[in-house]
């Protein structure tokens, strides 16, 4: 049986331009950074939890063929590539704190059925969402 996810993946142009972001913008630590050889496997995951890590993939071989990595990268521009979620205890003063350290935001924290969210892209298009879950 299934009992957790431990890594997701999001495409982005530049690995060490998303490092900068995800680390020094949205405060996540590096879990890892290894050159396999065959491409760069970087991983990034929330300060004090490495039970779940995104991977911050280039498209290229060999996990898509050179025809699909330009599409993806196509994609990626336009902002339709993937996106994440990452929880907080409180959403108005995470927004406030990225904010003074420069993160632009394409919506403002909202209240919603399932808690408070507001919502960013990073610097290669893909969705991020702040999400203060509601509690019971």
């Amino acid at each position: 049986m299934l009992s957790s996810i431990s890594l997701s993946n999001l495409y982005v142009l530049d690995q060490d331009e998303a490092l900068d972001f995800y680390v020094n913008k949205l405060g996540l630590e590096v879990r890892e950074d290894v050159d396999l050889g065959f491409m760069r496997w970087v991983t990034v995951c929330i300060p004090g939890d490495p039970s779940h890590a995104i991977l911050l993939e280039r498209p290229a071989p060999p996990s898509v063929d050179e025809g699909s990595a330009e599409r993806l990268r196509e994609l990626i521009t336009k902002g339709a590539a993937g996106w994440v979620g990452l929880n907080t205890t409180d959403c108005r003063k995470t927004f406030e704190e990225l904010v003074g350290k420069g993160v632009d935001f394409i919506q403002e924290p909202m209240e919603r059925d399932y808690g408070i969210d507001c919502a960013l892209r990073d610097p290669f298009g893909n969705q991020i969402r702040i999400i203060q879950p509601k509690i019971g």
